[in-house]
């Protein structure tokens, strides 16, 4: 392989005999050891670099480093021992929620594991919640083929789920006057590719979008572009999954596989017992890799990327309605030419951000000041009047990257009995849905090897969501009200947020039992006082509803108790 050849000449001249690279049955391995993380990153990309078509996988130690241990949940029991299973889902992520809802319309024993205590606590809650129309993708990936399909979906998927979704499209500006005159011509490209484009100038522009930057000439307009909110359609996702017959079991972890010589897993080993699929689905993010190692069947890897988003104050909503953001601007204090742009959000706040930083770390989910200021500088150019000062919270997501940056959704290249929905970063988001449905596909054509396979019956596609009082007219709300007095007792004003919505949060079918759990389903606390105020009456509420004492309350998962000593001292009584 000529290209082999020439891939190890470049290795050797930038890292010496440390490095070196072979190739068998189209993947190519890179091993050896280099000193900087960053080195790592760099020579898996340059193996990927030219061999489209082949998985990299990276097995180049970094000896800077200590090898990071996934975080594990401190439960054990016996629940699962001995159970079988039609179907072994790993991961509770938008994508996995996705897989477990489409593979509910047949009738199979599935199993949804994760282990976090709530689903979509991973890149599935961190991320930007932008359908994305398709703008900087390229014809042949995999992941340009379902962004398309997906997003498609998206209007029936909301609609079954019964989770708000908008289009509101994205404008991408230019700053040069020339740019006006190319860019008509430009639409072709996007449109071959079925992303629907427009060409808009500047006074059109500014009638749509009044309080962008003065210096831009003119836009692109993508009309497909849309919003939603990424925790509340996986939760969507599972509850539906979960109504339709699927087992949902949080705070468990896959700890080994027992993988036969005829290349068949035959059990999963998880803290809560061993379990005996027919197929597994390997949908667990950024340790999709960890996961195919134990299945004997490692052909990619995973380079994590950390990417930090603010979430402004309402009252600078007005800044931008849809989503926009400015070529060729770049913050000038970094060498990182990503920065997301700046999103209306469903739930009427101004997002700013992703930025792209490489990290070895796949559960380090700190914020640092220089990620934030970074993409404030480059957004600014779209928008001027962006502050700082309207920053009303900020977090960061951990991309699950691969060396060939596309997704891997496949069957098992080794082991017979996987699925592989991997390396799924942006537009992981929008093509969930359609990665749901053909993931779904391939595994019940493993399954049907066995024998037939037949449908759900009883499968119902839809889902109601819980009422958003906050979205009501006075005469609707008035109506809920008198029907349920708890919705008419507000708990969190900023949100406006009643005790009836985090009531009825508490008791879905998927289990809900923290401040956050609330706080995502419901959003109290998602205001501007960031639950200073409705914190502590949420966790009264969950106290009361589960019957248990108030400093068993958990703000996310195991450990994260809010409320510490004798409750009674405070003048509550366990259990208020």
């Amino acid at each position: 392989m000529a290209s082999l050849k020439k891939l190890n000449k470049t290795l050797n001249k930038l890292y010496g005999e440390s490095v070196s690279a072979s190739y068998k049955e189209d993947v190519i391995t890179l091993r050896g050891e280099l000193d900087k993380w960053e080195d790592v990153v760099q020579a898996g990309l340059l193996a990927a670099t030219g061999h489209y078509g082949s998985h990299v996988v990276n097995n180049i130690q970094c000896t800077s480093i200590e090898k990071q241990k996934m975080r594990m949940p401190a439960l054990r029991d016996e629940s699962l021992e001995g159970k079988k299973y039609d179907v072994v889902i790993i991961g509770a992520g938008i994508v996995g929620c996705a897989i477990a809802r489409e593979l509910s319309r047949w009738d199979l024993k599935i199993l949804l594991l994760d282990k976090e205590h709530d689903v979509a606590l991973h890149g599935s809650s961190r991320n930007d919640g932008m359908i994305h129309p398709g703008i900087d993708l390229k014809k042949g990936q995999i992941k340009q083929k379902y962004n398309a399909l997906g997003n498609k979906m998206y209007d029936k998927v909301s609609k079954e789920l019964d989770v708000p979704f908008k289009r509101t499209g994205q404008y991408l500006g230019f700053k040069k006057e020339w740019y006006s005159f190319m860019l008509p011509l430009a639409t072709r490209y996007w449109r071959s590719m079925n992303v629907p484009c427009e060409y808009i100038g500047r006074e059109e522009l500014f009638k749509r979008e009044p309080n962008l930057s003065k210096d831009i000439q003119c836009a692109l307009y993508f009309q497909t572009a849309g919003i939603i909110c990424p925790y509340g359609i996986t939760i969507a996702y599972a509850e539906n999954a979960v109504d339709n017959g699927v087992k949902l079991s949080l705070d468990t972890a896959v700890l080994n596989m027992e993988v036969g010589d005829d290349g068949v897993i035959r059990s999963v080993s998880t803290n809560r017992g061993t379990i005996y699929p027919r197929v597994v689905v390997n949908a667990a993010g950024v340790f999709s890799e960890e996961v195919a190692k134990l299945a004997k069947d490692h052909f990619f890897s995973i380079h994590p990327r950390k990417g930090t988003n603010s979430i402004l104050d309402k009252k600078a909503a007005f800044q931008v309605r849809t989503i926009a953001s400015l070529i060729g601007t770049q913050a000038t204090t970094t060498t990182h030419t990503k920065g997301g742009g700046i999103v209306s959000t469903i739930d009427h706040n101004l997002l700013i951000g992703p930025d792209a930083v490489e990290t070895f770390e796949k559960e380090n989910f700190s914020t640092n000041a220089e990620s934030i200021n970074n993409t404030f500088e480059k957004q600014r150019a779209a928008s001027p009047s962006l502050k700082t000062s309207d920053i009303i919270t900020y977090f960061t997501g951990i991309r699950a990257a691969t060396y060939e940056e596309d997704f891997v959704l496949q069957k098992g290249k080794f082991t017979k009995n996987i699925v592989h929905a991997a390396g799924i970063q942006s537009p992981g988001l929008t093509a969930a849905p359609a990665i749901g449905v053909d993931i779904a596909k391939y595994t019940v054509e493993l399954l049907m090897e066995e024998g037939s396979v037949k449908e759900n019956p009883n499968f119902n596609p839809y889902r109601k969501g819980i009422p958003d009082l906050s979205e009501m007219s006075l005469k609707e709300r008035d109506a809920f009200i008198k029907s349920n007095p708890d919705f008419g007792s507000i708990v969190c004003r900023c949100e406006e947020v009643s005790k009836g919505e985090i009531l009825a949060a508490l008791n879905r079918s998927v289990p809900c039992d923290s401040v956050d759990g609330v706080k995502r389903r419901v959003r109290p606390g998602m205001g501007r006082c960031q639950g200073s105020f409705c914190g502590p009456l949420v966790a009264k509420l969950i106290a009361q509803a589960k019957g248990i004492p108030l400093k068993e309350v958990i703000k996310n998962g195991e450990g994260s108790n809010i409320v510490f000593g004798d409750t009674k001292e405070a003048g509550a009584k366990d259990g208020e």
